[in-house]
């Protein structure tokens, strides 16, 4: 079978179940003796471990078998989890991700799993560590016990030995390499209906159809056929390990009537205990009323999961590949610059019909294009997914205890914001961790809880995401701080005795600042955030820290919602055009040439009540044809990065425009100029687009 063609399907399920079992474990640790959880978890690696073998990813799929194994025996109650046995588990789902993400890569998927998947057998075995001792002295492979069957399937096997039939208990087992479980199972079941009836089977024909089961599945048979030919017909179907028959008889069926009437006996008693406990309520009630009983006294409770779409509700969605949506992307950016050259030759010509035809399109593109961002915009679920393992395995290698809390993870952002913004998060919580939260036996010293908590949040304003880091640590150090400061020579000793709180605290994202006294493998606070910083800046977005000495500190980012259409002021300077990005524009206005003042070789101007440098574009662009000195007063935008502010110098305002981002191609992406990009106007000029974070700068 020709594999490749379903490798991107395989990719793309295959992170979506290692995504689920990463959460579930996690749950599970919070809730050891949830069972439905270890059915969940059981679930996805039994999917994965199918889709493995399928593909012929062999060490993925021995891995998952595996895992299996442990899990069948929690969830049978027949083994407790304990620290191993998660700490083993964990283990396990990291060599899966980096085979994942070899195949991704091109590679074979196949890695040395073969000490996980000795520690996973000992612990099947009961050669655990810790208190997760077998619960039961029997083997895992035990033949499972004869199932219990009704009154009337009784009374069929009753009337088939009276009739001279023969009647059979039979119990198959496929390999454990097999790869089409339930292709195998049907060729059994075809060769046991050629020769006679099956009356009862387990799991039900329809879940093993649909593979609802692990190696082995049992039937109540009669026929007329002798137990060796029976045998022989199921023995030749391949990938078959074992055959396991017995023959019924009347002392047989007398222990399973027995079973039968047991089992109702019992369910009977429960009836009665129901109704002595709600007698005015049915059965039903009783039950709801239990579990809802439960879990309101249960803590944490865990989140419910979402009911199962019923009928034509059922979410309708496809996989769309990126570079699809990226061509969307561009197809639409072409047809916004020319609505927007409609709209001038409309304004031009000034024709009724075509003034209405031409509002008409403005709006179905207006529509369009809200569409086309949408589909452009994903979770940052995506990104914060990631963050609660590892938060957990930097708390446990670090020997404290963290909790963290995400909030806001549905907020949306555009994908190519997403796609970068991932590292620099990581990198502030794993600052958070390590040098924010304090030991356990400080945060004891210190009145604090012995469990450390990190905030992660995420929330829309404007057009802008905030993400927000907060921890309840020991706050940022402004004396150890400025004293780093000075010996690094980030600021002098002077500067220093003028800087508030907030700025003393941004100093931590200087290049090579660090305040720790030894250097980690996990992270130092202030090694790297030079990076974090420069990332977000050249997202357009900007980072803020405020911090408590003994309370903690919040790491603040901004962000744009997308990167691919954006809000602009368009300016003229001279004969050329330029705009700039609407989010980053404090104010337009005017400013008389005779308020600019020279003061240490540069020109300022007051602004409300501070003193603000002021920029000449000209001067920066070298424009050709602009004259800055012949009227007496000019055109000013002041603009804002972060807590600093600028006057830029300008001909003429244009206006408001909604603009296609394009890059500057290769020939340009080396120039660390003024100019981060350009767009095509609706009269087919090309303006420049100016970063006024490199101005500032």
């Amino acid at each position: 079978m020709e594999m490749n063609q379903y490798m991107s399907m395989f990719i793309d399920e295959s992170n979506d179940h290692l995504q689920s079992l990463n959460e579930n474990m996690l749950r599970l640790e919070q809730q050891p003796e949830d069972i439905s959880i270890v059915q969940i978890i059981f679930r996805s690696a039994h999917t994965l471990k199918g889709m493995s073998a399928t593909m012929g990813f062999e060490d993925l799929a021995s891995l998952t078998h595996e895992m299996e194994n442990v899990l069948d025996l929690v969830r049978n109650d027949k083994l407790s989890m304990n620290g191993h046995i998660f700490d083993t588990l964990f283990k396990c789902l990291d060599a899966l991700e980096a085979m994942v993400q070899d195949i991704i890569n091109g590679g074979t998927g196949k890695s040395d799993v073969v000490d996980l998947v000795q520690r996973l057998k000992g612990i099947v075995k009961g050669d655990v560590d810790g208190n997760g001792v077998a619960k039961s002295s029997a083997p895992a492979a035990a033949v499972s016990a004869p199932l219990v069957l009704d009154q009337y399937q009784l009374s069929v096997l009753s009337q088939s030995l009276e009739g001279g039939h023969k009647a059979y208990y039979i119990e198959v087992k496929v390999q454990e390499d097999c790869m089409l479980k339930a292709a195998r199972a049907y060729m059994v079941f075809d060769a046991l209906e050629r020769n006679g009836e099956v009356v009862k089977a387990f799991p039900s024909v329809q879940e093993i159809e649909q593979e609802q089961f692990d190696r082995s599945f049992s039937v109540y048979y009669i026929s007329q056929v002798e137990e060796s030919e029976l045998r022989d017909s199921i023995s030749r179907v391949s990938e078959i390990e074992s055959v396991v028959m017995n023959v019924v008889d009347r002392q047989s069926l007398e222990e399973l009537e027995g079973s039968r009437k047991a089992a109702e006996q019992t369910a009977e008693a429960l009836k009665q205990t129901a109704a002595t406990i709600t007698p005015e309520k049915p059965l039903e009630s009783a039950e709801s009323n239990a579990s809802s009983n439960t879990a309101r006294s249960s803590a944490p409770a865990a989140p419910a999961a979402p009911a199962a779409p019923a009928g034509n509700n059922a979410p309708r969605t496809i996989r769309v590949d990126i570079e699809r949506l990226d061509s969307l992307m561009n197809l639409f950016s072409e047809l916004l610059i020319d609505r927007v050259r409609l709209e001038q030759l409309a304004s031009e010509v000034r024709r009724n019909d075509l003034t209405e035809t031409v509002e008409h399109m403005s709006r179905v593109s207006a529509d369009l294009q809200n569409i086309v961002l949408k589909l452009r915009m994903v979770p940052v679920e995506s990104v914060f997914n990631r963050f609660p393992r590892m938060v957990r395995d930097l708390a446990k290698s670090l020997d404290k205890k963290v909790d963290l809390i995400i909030v806001g993870a549905e907020t949306e952002l555009d994908r190519t914001v997403i796609d970068e913004i991932g590292d620099p998060l990581v990198h502030l919580i794993r600052n958070a961790v390590d040098h924010g939260v304090e030991p356990i036996t400080e945060r004891i010293k210190l009145g604090k809880p012995e469990v450390g908590t990190v905030h992660l949040r995420a929330f829309h304003s404007g057009n802008h995401v905030f993400i927000e880091i907060e921890e309840d640590g020991k706050g940022i150090n402004r004396p150890k701080v400025l004293e780093t400061a000075i010996k690094r020579g980030v600021v002098t000793v002077e500067e220093s005795k003028n800087l508030t709180d907030d700025e003393v605290n941004m100093l931590i994202f200087a290049a090579g600042f660090s305040t720790a006294d030894k250097v980690s493998d996990i992270s130092g606070r202030g090694v790297g955030l030079d990076v974090v910083k420069s990332k977000i800046s050249a997202l357009g977005g900007h980072v803020a820290v405020t911090s408590t000495l003994g309370s903690g500190t919040k790491f603040s980012v901004q962000l744009p919602l997308t990167l691919s259409i954006i809000a602009a002021m368009l300016i003229k300077l001279g004969s050329e055009k330029y705009a700039f990005p609407l989010t980053s524009i404090v104010e337009t206005g005017s400013v008389k040439r005779s308020d600019i003042r020279m003061l240490h070789g540069n020109r300022m101007i007051e602004y409300r009540q501070s003193i603000i440098p002021v920029i000449s574009l000209a001067e920066l662009v070298d424009s050709p044809d602009y004259r800055d000195d012949e009227e007496a007063e000019t055109e000013m935008l002041v603009i804002r990065k972060g807590d600093k502010l600028a006057a830029i110098l300008v001909d003429e305002f244009i206006g408001q425009h909604e603009i296609v981002l394009k890059p500057l191609g290769k020939y340009l992406t080396g120039n660390q100029g003024v100019v981060s990009g350009a767009t095509i106007l609706g009269d087919g000029q090309v303006a420049l687009i100016v970063d006024p974070n490199v101005l500032i700068k």
